[in-house]
């Protein structure tokens, strides 16, 4: 059984409470966060605390918390004698340095208020100072997902920035998508089918292979059609920064 402390009231605590929760091989022994009001998500009488003055003994602390936090927060921790470990996709392991035992448990997911989501496909990325301590976060990941993988912070940076491209910025498309629906009082919801296959394609070609659409074919009239009906100066510029990145990535020029 593998004793957690969570810090953090925020998406990620509150996902990783409830799968934790649920885990046969997890003990919750301490929630803390600064307002008392955001810790109405504790239940089963587990300990909540709004300081650090009286912090639980547990195998891991993990510091569920905004990027800007971690350092000064891992300074309440400096004594104690389980793995203190981040959630961040964006931080390193030196912001960590206060600790006895640093470690890091990103699971490489989107999460949004309100909604609580699975964790068994969601990867989690674990990194540590010592094998001991690196099997032990293993080990707690396990208990939530099937995939587990040890990443470095320079790989786990990369690949935050790589996870920005395919869902923040992807998102930020659906936007659009739906202001152009909007405008034209089109249901943008006529557009879930295509998305889903969209996503749906990658599980047997790659991001590459799976491209379509009047840039990848090289269709300059449908192209030109298109800059046509958008009105929106912000929406062409990126129509057109988007278009030529396809043309050039699949080498038409037109």
């Amino acid at each position: 059984m593998i004793s957690v402390v969570i810090v953090g009231t925020g998406n990620v605590a509150q996902n990783l409470y409830q799968a934790f929760e649920k885990s046969n091989d997890v003990t919750i022994t301490q929630v803390i966060g600064r307002n008392r009001e955001h810790l109405t998500f504790v239940k089963n009488n587990i300990a909540i605390s709004t300081t650090y003055n009286e912090i639980a003994a547990a195998d891991i602390y993990i510091l569920a918390i905004s990027d800007d936090a971690i350092k000064l927060v891992a300074e309440s921790f400096k004594d104690v004698d389980g793995i203190v470990a981040h959630t961040s996709g964006a931080t390193s392991l030196e912001a960590l340095q206060s600790a006895k035992r640093p470690g890091i448990f990103y699971p490489l997911q989107t999460f949004t208020k309100g909604k609580i989501i699975s964790f068994d496909d969601i990867p989690i990325c674990v990194e540590a100072t010592s094998e001991e301590d690196l099997h032990i976060l293993k080990q707690l990941g396990k208990t939530l997902s099937n995939t587990v993988v040890e990443i470095d912070s320079e790989q786990r940076k990369t690949l935050h920035i790589a996870a920005v491209f395919v869902n923040n910025f992807t998102n930020y498309m659906y936007t659009i998508g739906s202001e152009i629906c909007n405008e034209h009082k089109i249901d943008f919801k006529l557009l879930q089918p295509l998305i889903k296959e969209t996503a749906a394609k990658l599980d047997i070609l790659t991001p590459l292979q799976s491209q379509t659409g009047p840039a990848k074919r090289g269709d300059q009239k449908t192209l030109h059609n298109h800059l046509q009906i958008i009105k929106d100066k912000h929406q062409r510029e990126l129509y057109t920064l988007l278009s030529n990145a396809i043309k050039e990535k699949h080498g038409k020029e037109l």
